[in-house]
């Protein structure tokens, strides 16, 4: 079993997020998160701390770069039984991150709505899709929520057994990552065919 003690929260979907938080703060989860997602917990009454205090980066161009740094992806993919890894997250001051909550930017509904092509190509989503595939990956120590579809997942976990997991819910958690960045993945690669000139 592995406790969650700091949660990475960046989100587009916020509808049924505000439960899972509420949880997760009653069970002393630390929270660390980027612009809107940061306001809507803060709006909530809890502490979040900004990703980019911990990188001590701003969001920078036009919001395409934003977790996109070491200290979140070392922090995510540090292995907590590795005495290399141990050492330079300490070296680098690097926070252990134990959840990973995030959704995509939702391309396949800006193409639905006959967007313009600079539109749908800045709903390719970067960041999020990079959290998803570098939690899902370090699943011996992270939970991974790649969707809104997982909130109550992971909700009724919290709800039995605290804020603590096992590999066999971590793994879970990954394979779903998986299938969501894949079918992501799919539907990026079949607008593209479909409008090539």
């Amino acid at each position: 079993m592995k406790r969650i003690k700091t949660a990475l929260v960046s989100v587009f979907h916020k509808d049924g997020l505000d439960e899972l938080l509420k949880k997760l703060n009653a069970e002393g989860v630390k929270f660390l998160s980027t612009g809107g997602t940061q306001k809507f917990i803060e709006s909530l009454g809890y502490e979040c701390q900004a990703v980019e205090e911990v990188t001590t980066y701003p969001s920078i161009l036009g919001g395409r770069v934003k977790t996109l740094h070491p200290k979140i992806f070392g922090g995510i993919l540090g292995r907590r039984d590795n005495e290399g890894d141990q050492q330079q997250m300490a070296q680098y001051e690097i926070p252990e991150i134990d959840l990973v909550i995030v959704d995509l930017y939702p391309f396949e509904q800006t193409v639905a709505s006959g967007a313009s092509e600079a539109d749908i190509i800045e709903k390719i989503d970067i960041g999020g899709i990079s959290l998803i595939r570098a939690g899902a990956k370090n699943f011996k120590d992270v939970v991974i929520v790649p969707s809104k579809a997982e909130y109550s997942v992971l909700l009724d976990i919290l709800n039995k057994q605290g804020a603590q997991t096992s590999i066999e819910e971590r793994r879970m958690f990954a394979t779903r990552a998986f299938g969501v960045s894949s079918r992501y993945d799919t539907a990026i690669n079949s607008w593209f065919v479909s409008t090539k000139k």
